[in-house]
């Protein structure tokens, strides 16, 4: 993507954006479409997906399916989940399974994340030191 630093964008942004309202991580998002650095993974997909109202949302998805760099969810991104569900533990911290992939995803391709879910804040670091 050109020297650009991509962004992959959590559901508990692109919900924000997707529904219209004006926060700051809905105008985050914003920004990161107009700039050309917005991604997500085929996980974050399914979340929205499985949560779309009909209508506009439905619509903006599907523009999104064809806009949107997807990062894969390959081997290398699973084993690095498997060791932060398991680092995670260790340190006491209960974080959602999706969330657990979603960081393993962010450190494995070397992106920026957007996000407004607190469970990054713990496990995002915890990530970048496996």
């Amino acid at each position: 993507m050109g020297g650009r630093e991509v962004t992959l964008i959590d559901s508990s942004s692109w919900i924000d954006f997707l529904r219209g309202r004006q926060t700051e991580p809905a105008l985050r998002v914003q920004h990161l479409l107009a700039a050309g650095e917005a991604a997500w993974c085929d996980l974050i997909a399914v979340e929205l997906w499985n949560g779309v109202r009909v209508g506009k949302e439905r619509k903006a998805l599907d523009e999104l399916e064809i806009e949107l760099s997807s990062f894969p969810l390959d081997g290398e991104v699973w084993a690095l989940a498997r060791k932060l569900a398991f680092r995670c533990r260790q340190s006491g911290i209960t974080a959602p399974s999706n969330d657990i992939v979603i960081a393993a995803c962010v450190v494995t391709h070397n992106l920026g994340l957007e996000h407004c879910d607190k469970h990054f804040d713990d496990i995002l670091p915890l990530a970048k030191s496996l």
